[in-house]
């Protein structure tokens, strides 16, 4: 008779806790893996931006860098070599210096040949993209040749090399004569980013200069 009452009891209690815990609602197994992929597409698209902007930024940027490297390699070229030359056809018994000396013409070609080797200059050798015929200005011992339509389907972008063949140090010698005269180089070409168009996944409407022009000078000393 203990025991039954003792039963009893114990049902009675259990009953009296499941009526006073309020009943939770399963969630249904299709609805939580609709909610997981919900919240999985979300973080995709909020990555995916950022890291198309990471990976163009990194092809972009190295690819700027080794054009520089690839330009600087030609003026330096094309330095070493205009040093050499002889200056007799530039400065005779005091005469004023010609218009279109032949002697950097090697040099100008020197350095055509170098960008177009390296693939700096995609029209090489086709249209107007070859080495030129003479300087498009001169300032004294100054010439500037531009050569243009070297960029595969972008116009306006030139080719400039600028050689100067009276380079001085500045340094001075105590008589008053200078101490070193040299022969420097500058070449300038444009480069084109790809990163612009993708810096606007993450800021719409941002824009900054999208063609740099990257020059390089060289100067080496006259050996003639």
């Amino acid at each position: 008779m203990a025991r039954v009452g003792f039963r009893r009891f114990g049902n009675a209690i259990n009953n009296t806790l499941e009526t006073s815990e309020p009943s939770r609602p399963r969630e249904p197994i299709a609805q939580r893996l609709a909610s997981e992929r919900g919240s999985a597409l979300l973080e995709f698209a909020l990555v995916v931006p950022v890291l198309v902007v990471f990976v163009v930024g990194i092809f972009d940027f190295s690819g700027a860098f080794n054009q520089k490297q690839k330009v600087a390699q030609a003026a330096q070229e094309g330095a070493i070599l205009a040093a050499a030359q002889p200056m007799s056809d530039i400065v005779a018994n005091g005469a004023a210096p010609p218009n279109n000396p032949d002697s950097l013409l090697a040099d100008v070609t020197a350095i055509f040949d170098s960008l177009a080797g390296s693939g700096v200059l995609p029209n090489a050798n086709q249209g107007s993209c070859v080495p030129p015929s003479g300087p498009s200005g001169q300032s004294g011992l100054t010439w500037t040749y531009t050569i243009s339509g070297c960029a595969g389907g972008t116009s306006g972008d030139n080719l400039v090399i600028t050689i100067d063949r009276g380079w001085v140090s500045g340094a001075h010698s105590a008589s008053g004569s200078l101490s070193s005269i040299g022969t420097s180089v500058n070449v300038a070409y444009p480069y084109h980013w790809r990163f612009n168009g993708v810096i606007q996944l993450l800021f719409p409407g941002a824009n900054y200069a999208a063609t740099t022009s990257i020059t390089e000078t060289a100067i080496v000393h006259n050996q003639t």
